[in-house]
């Protein structure tokens, strides 16, 4: 035996015994006091329960929740941008080559692909490498 192998003795506490007389400390009602919903059998409430109120779980919306704010943009890559056949691209050059079917709340240009030529594009928003990537051919950027 070495000291670091010691570990204490297990906690032997007997079962509580109710309802077995006055003198045991729990006779009689058995702890659970006089009458009410908790002192009968199978008594209690419920996991949630709040005490008639409508509970939490009743109270909060159940399918998910929309931002009435949220802007929905629509996005162009700069592959889809390699098709257009204009110099100066904007949202209205896009919809009339067909390149994108809908302006919902503006234009998000993203970095995918490569772009091959020099072009100005004019939109809501750019990500940081799509910007990187138009200036490198030379074309410019314009943040409507």
């Amino acid at each position: 035996m070495k000291l670091d192998e010691l570990s204490p003795a297990e906690i032997k506490t007997s079962r509580r015994r109710v309802g077995r007389g006055v003198g045991s400390g729990l006779g009689k009602t058995s702890g659970k006091g006089h009458k009410g919903q908790k002192a009968r059998s199978g008594g209690g409430v419920r996991r949630g329960f709040e005490g008639g109120q409508t509970p939490l779980y009743r109270r909060l919306p159940k399918r998910g929740f929309t931002n009435i704010h949220a802007k929905n943009y629509v996005e162009i890559t700069l592959t889809m941008l390699n098709k257009s056949k204009a110099t100066d691209v904007s949202a209205q050059s896009l919809l009339e080559e067909g390149i994108i079917s809908k302006v919902n709340d503006g234009i998000v240009v993203l970095a995918t692909g490569t772009l091959e030529k020099k072009l100005n594009v004019k939109a809501n928003r750019f990500t940081k490498a799509a910007k990187e990537k138009i200036e490198a051919v030379g074309g410019k950027i314009e943040v409507i």
